[in-house]
């Protein structure tokens, strides 16, 4: 199936030349000196807290970028963006659980953290894990290191760590990441710059830390149209894309060739309240643009998946996350994100965790189209049928066409008889999700580690907490 196009190729390149007479003409701001000094070394211009990247620095650095990330487990796995495959990952760092039971949200705890990782490393189309929640029972300054350090324990698929805010957090957690291996294969991390076209010091030392260990970066802005970048989505797109491309040039000044992986978090703001809308199709249409964008530099694509608005698992929430995920979906992403997200990623649920695996598994039916071949048109299979019982029931094309997928079968969605369903108890969808979630978190058993990474893992929690209370 071809892509989805949301720009044609002249319009891909007017936001490119714009992003360059951004980053060229407007700068960024950013005031690290050590940062500084090393862009000024490459060609940039350093203008009062401005820097000023010409575009052949842009360019050869986007030139230095591998066009694949390959990301591993402990348990041996891998999973490689940009490979033509659609791979997916679920939120990242909500505060709040959504309790189906009470129709209420809580605040996420560390447990929440272990549960979560634990359900997604059940779930088939689950490919990368994230720690899902950031919890409210533990520090702030530890909330970072402790989540990834549970995540680590409770899932065997590939982690890609949490958002990062200091260099700190950088160092602790690559260390955990040696436990269970080279850390510039089992990690990847995430640093966000602040829109409009701000590099905070504490982004930047985070930041050249990532570069400094070779451990693959995901730069994350998140811009609001409306609010923190244009109200024109090509505006918000052109920004968003300057934010981008100028954390892809420090970092591969710091560290040439680093794997890069092109995020785009593109929001835009709701007039009547001000507030981020994540739900709207104007997400799913930023994050098809983005896809393209990132694809016309040869990088792997993370864009938004799922997403929504909504704060329960109604109809607005359905509609909202299946269309801003079929979109860039179809435009050829190579990591959706949001498997699990609520309320404009505030809030998750782990029934939502599990609805949404039902869906990623129609959207792959989705890309996949179908055969146009001679056992698909199907000829003889017709006129043999015609001749003789006229069904196709005891068919073996029936048998071996149902074999090859063509006929996606949900696990959750409701296809029998009015009378069928009624007898059963009318259970829904939603309610189906719950009871499946609490079934894998109380059984599904994770492959484990040994006690001594186990214990090492600890220590390195320990040692950060002690730093956290007493300074270094």
């Amino acid at each position: 199936m071809d892509h989805l196009t949301v720009l044609l190729e002249d319009e891909v390149e007017a936001i490119h030349r714009t992003t360059l007479c951004i980053l060229d003409e407007v700068g960024i701001v950013l005031t690290q000196p050590k940062a500084r000094e090393i862009l000024s070394g490459e060609g940039a211009k350093i203008q009062g807290d401005f820097v000023h990247m010409p575009p052949d620095l842009v360019e050869r650095a986007l030139g230095l970028c591998p066009n694949t990330v390959t990301l591993h487990s402990r348990g041996g796995k891998s999973v490689t963006l940009g490979d033509g495959n659609l791979h997916w990952h679920n939120m990242g760092g909500a505060p709040y659980v959504y309790e189906l039971s009470t129709a209420s949200r809580r605040p996420a705890t560390l447990q929440d953290v272990r549960d979560s990782a634990l359900l997604l490393d059940a779930l088939d189309y689950v490919d990368t894990v994230v720690p899902t929640f950031t919890p409210q029972d533990i520090s702030p300054a530890l909330m970072h290191i402790a989540m990834y350090r549970v995540t680590l324990s409770n899932t065997s698929k590939p982690v890609q760590g949490p958002g990062i805010s200091t260099a700190r957090e950088v160092r602790t957690i690559v260390q955990m990441a040696s436990v269970i291996g080279d850390p510039k294969k089992v990690l990847s991390l995430s640093v966000s710059p602040i829109s409009p076209l701000t590099f905070r010091d504490e982004t930047v030392l985070a930041l050249t830390e990532i570069a400094e260990w070779r451990i693959p970066l995901a730069p994350l802005p998140c811009p609001i149209a409306g609010a923190t970048a244009p109200m024109s989505l090509t505006g918000a797109l052109v920004q968003q894309n300057a934010e981008l491309l100028a954390s892809i040039v420090l970092a591969q000044s710091i560290q040439p060739g680093l794997p890069i992986m092109y995020c785009g978090r593109l929001s835009v703001m709701e007039p009547r309240t001000g507030l981020s809308v994540w739900g709207g199709v104007e997400t799913g249409l930023a994050s098809a643009a983005s896809v393209q964008l990132g694809h016309r530099y040869g990088l792997p694509v993370n864009v938004y998946g799922f997403c929504t608005n909504a704060q329960e698992l109604n109809i607005q929430n359905g509609y909202e996350r299946t269309i801003n995920a079929v979109i860039p979906a179809l435009a050829g992403a190579d990591e959706l994100s949001g498997i699990g997200e609520m309320e404009s990623g505030v809030m998750s649920s782990y029934a939502q965790m599990v609805c949404d695996n039902e869906i990623t598994g129609s959207i792959h039916r989705l890309k996949r189209g179908f055969a146009i071949d001679e056992q698909a048109l199907a000829l003889e299979v017709i006129a043999g049928v015609m001749r003789d019982s006229r069904q196709f029931l005891d068919q073996w094309h029936t048998v071996q066409t149902l074999r090859q997928g063509e006929i996606f079968i949900p696990k959750l969605a409701e296809r029998r008889s009015w009378e069928e369903w009624d007898r059963a108890g009318r259970q829904d969808f939603v309610a189906r999700a719950q009871q499946e979630a609490n079934r894998i978190i109380s059984t599904h058993e994770v492959l484990p580690m040994t006690d001594r990474q186990e214990r090492e893992l600890d220590e390195l929690l320990q040692k950060a907490d002690e730093t956290t209370h007493h300074g270094p």
